[in-house]
């Protein structure tokens, strides 16, 4: 019985309490409900006023994003830490300056101003033509798109109220609408390819008019330290901008376009606070993925410095095979071409680490984040008509007004097709993001290049001092100082018209190092002149001086024009093309016909340097092959004499060039080049040479240098005397020795 009373007692314990909890929490829910139902009908009474101060609201943001963004363009990027000082240009202005990498700010739309000028050279070009048209083409597309959302909800509207009839009419508009669709989407997807063809051709056709101008292709690899890689800038780094510039314009525009047209349209189904709503949600999340984003621009741009160094490796590679070879260097070639990769591929795997968290988080956001926030926003206005007492409020703001399923159903699939659309638009402007910021990276070094070719060719340059330079720029003095003021200061070109002469001319290397402080003779057509000295004394310096590849340093140098001064280095260049392109470069055919100049003409000039078989043995004048693969040390500087009696100018610089023929070849180049006229300026260390010369230069490798007439006879006569004395008193030497080592033998026993 006691038992009984207990169980009793406790049952009736836990009713009273269950009811007591569930009175608490039915009143909870009808106060909450209560709360809901009259903030609808409060703003039911201040609908016009709630959406104007929504709409301030908006107008307010937009300004302030747009000041931003005015900010932004006009901020100048603040200075990176200055470097060596040994790198500076030679107008001495600092070029030490550390690379901080992309960024988005004044100088980002300096550069994409800058290129952009280059891509579209006008309004009325082509490229205009193919925006204008892909411009319409994405406006059509957009609307295609609200058309096929609003047939959407109709088809299933029907569906849900067995309307066949509907359903298959809906079917067959849907179908209808795909043609100009699909022909739409196949439009923009040529012209965004056409647009990356045009873009880059323009672009690369104003690089090359500046890089191959004059000697500038010479100064930015050799004069210049800023570009190590310029065939990769220009093959590579060109493209992958073009491309980037064509798709960016297509995946800015198009999701711009949707989200207003969109946003318009949700607007008139959902309302301004619900769009609002949704705005503010989308604002905060894209704010804190600008947050969490990685540095994309500064990753390009390294991963492309990185990408060009590893393919310069491997170019030195197979420029230098022949030597590598010969020194069986392929395990040190291997250690460097392995590192510099390891570092290439460290760099892409930590870019690759930091996009799984960041693209895990961004889809996260904008394709289910965002589309919860869509779905809920679509589900407002059905659910709003069930609060109690809001019938009036859901007429008033929501447009329920006694909607039935299909019209229910139609509207909400409608709305969500544009919120997902909505949303798809806003994440790829998400993703424009990113690629804007790398296509930052891709900007800055195309426009890098861009300002290193107008500095070269304007005669600024930027070389970092290494051996003797570098020694006395570290010790501070008198003499560093003028050494600086001579490398900073420029002479003078005066164009002769029969004459080679230096007065006071510096010999100056791109490095700092001066070889000859001031360097003056004369040379007159038919006085050959010999110039000898030691190595790095200054011989070949003269020469890119006297051939304008390097700058004049000071003093005056009056020379003929160009195109009667004529270079043979040690190993000829063998431009791509035919047998007869080899003796007339850099002639083409058209050249020489122009000249008067025939094939038998060419036979006969190779029949002088006893190359003459070389025609049929190789297939003809017209064959095309390696020929720096197909012709012997011998035979590559043969054509190259046979080209200097093709043009026959009134100076040839004779570089080392006879060093591999034979004495009697060498004797009839020679004779034969002075037979037609030509005054010989000759670098090489052969007496057999001397005898061809009338001048001589000599440099004492110490700054120092003679000019002087030649007797070959003279010198020749001298020289061996020299050398037998020299020999004599090396055996006195030696017998100096072994007469003390003989004393001090004897002496020991």
């Amino acid at each position: 019985m006691a038992a009984f009373n207990h169980d009793l007692l406790v049952s009736t314990v836990s009713n009273r309490i269950n009811n007591a909890l569930y009175k608490y929490v039915h009143n909870f829910k009808q106060r909450q409900l209560a709360i809901l139902t009259r903030a609808v009908i409060l703003y039911a009474k201040h609908q016009t006023k709630i959406q104007r101060s929504i709409l301030v609201i908006v107008c307010v943001v937009l300004i302030e994003r747009l000041r931003k963004l005015v900010r932004l363009m006009t901020a100048e990027r603040s200075p990176a830490p200055v470097g060596n000082s040994n790198s500076k240009t030679n107008n001495g202005s600092d070029n030490g300056k550390q690379r901080r990498g992309a960024q988005l700010d004044k100088q980002f739309f300096d550069n994409m101003k800058r290129l952009v000028r280059i891509v579209i050279p006008g309004l009325l070009t082509k490229e205009s033509a193919m925006l204008a048209t892909h411009t319409i083409l994405l406006v059509i597309r957009t609307f295609l798109s609200v058309a096929v959302a609003a047939l959407d909800g109709r088809i299933v509207s029907s569906l849900v109220r067995l309307q066949g009839r509907e359903f298959l009419l809906g079917i067959a508009r849907w179908m209808a609408m795909a043609v100009p669709a699909t022909l739409t989407n196949s439009l923009l997807t040529y012209l965004q390819s056409m647009l990356a063809i045009r873009f880059r051709q323009n672009l690369t056709e104003h690089v090359h008019a500046k890089y191959l101008k004059n000697n500038t292709y010479y100064s930015v690899g050799n004069l210049d330290d800023r570009i190590k890689n310029a065939d990769q800038l220009i093959a590579v780094d060109i493209m992958k901008f073009s491309n980037s510039l064509s798709e960016l314009y297509s995946n800015l525009a198009k999701p711009t376009l949707d989200a207003v047209v969109y946003n318009i349209q949700l607007a008139k189904s959902l309302g301004v606070e619900s769009l609002f709503g949704i705005m503010v949600i989308i604002q905060m999340s894209m704010g804190m993925l600008r947050l969490l984003a990685p540095p994309f621009g500064q990753l390009v741009a390294q991963e492309q410095r990185l990408e060009g160094e590893f393919y310069f490796t491997h170019s030195r590679l197979i420029e230098h095979a022949e030597e590598i070879a010969l020194y069986r260097g392929h395990d040190a070639e291997k250690r460097t071409i392995t590192r510099r990769y390891l570092r290439l591929v460290r760099h892409v795997n930590r870019v690759f680490r930091l996009n799984v968290f960041y693209g895990m988080l961004e889809d996260f956001v904008v394709k289910y984040f965002w589309g919860a926030a869509g779905l809920v926003a679509c589900a407002v206005p059905v659910f709003a008509e069930r609060l109690p007492g809001a019938k009036r409020a859901a007429e008033l703001a929501l447009t329920a007004n006694g909607a039935n399923l299909g019209d229910r159903t139609r509207d909400f699939i409608t709305n969500r097709r544009l919120l997902l659309s909505g949303s798809d638009a806003l994440g790829r402007m998400m993703y424009s993001y990113k690629e804007i910021v790398e296509m930052a990276g891709y900007a800055e070094r195309v426009t890098d290049l861009l300002t290193v070719l107008d500095d070269v060719s304007e005669g600024r340059f930027a070389k970092a001092k290494v051996g003797k330079a570098a020694e006395k720029a570290s010790n501070a003095g008198e003499d560093n100082d003028d050494a600086e003021d001579l490398v900073n200061q420029r002479g003078s070109l005066v164009e002769s018209k029969d004459e080679v002469e230096f007065i006071d001319v510096p010999i100056v290397s791109p490095n700092g190092d001066v070889l000859v402080r001031k360097l003056s003779f004369l040379v007159k057509p038919g006085r050959h002149l010999l110039i000898v000295g030691p190595n790095g004394c200054g011989k070949s310096s003269m020469f890119r001086i006297l051939g304008g590849l390097w700058p004049i340093y000071g003093g005056t140098l009056r020379k003929p024009s160009m195109s009667q001064i004529f270079y043979i280095p040690q190993r000829p260049y063998l431009p791509i093309g035919t047998l007869r392109d080899q003796v007339i470069y850099p002639d083409c055919a058209a050249d020489m016909q122009k000249k008067g100049v025939s094939d038998q003409d060419l036979l006969q000039i190779l029949e002088v340097v006893q190359l003459g078989h070389i025609v049929d043995r190789e297939g003809g004048w017209d064959s095309a092959k390696s020929w720096r693969d197909a012709l012997s040390g011998g035979d590559k500087q043969r054509i190259a004499m046979a080209r200097l009696f093709y043009h026959r100018p009134r100076y040839a610089i004779m570089d080392e060039c006879t060093s591999a023929v034979s004495m009697d070849i060498e004797r009839i180049m020679y004779t034969h080049a002075t037979d037609l006229g030509i005054t010989l300026l000759t670098v090489s260390h052969r007496q057999s040479l001397w005898q061809y010369h009338n001048f001589i230069l000599q440099y004492d490798g110490q700054g120092g240098y003679v000019f002087s007439k030649l007797d070959p006879e003279r010198r020749i006569a001298l020289t061996d005397e020299k050398q037998r004395i020299e020999q004599e008193l090396a055996a006195i030497r030696d017998m100096e020795k072994r007469l003390d080592d003989l004393r001090a033998q004897a002496a020991s026993y």
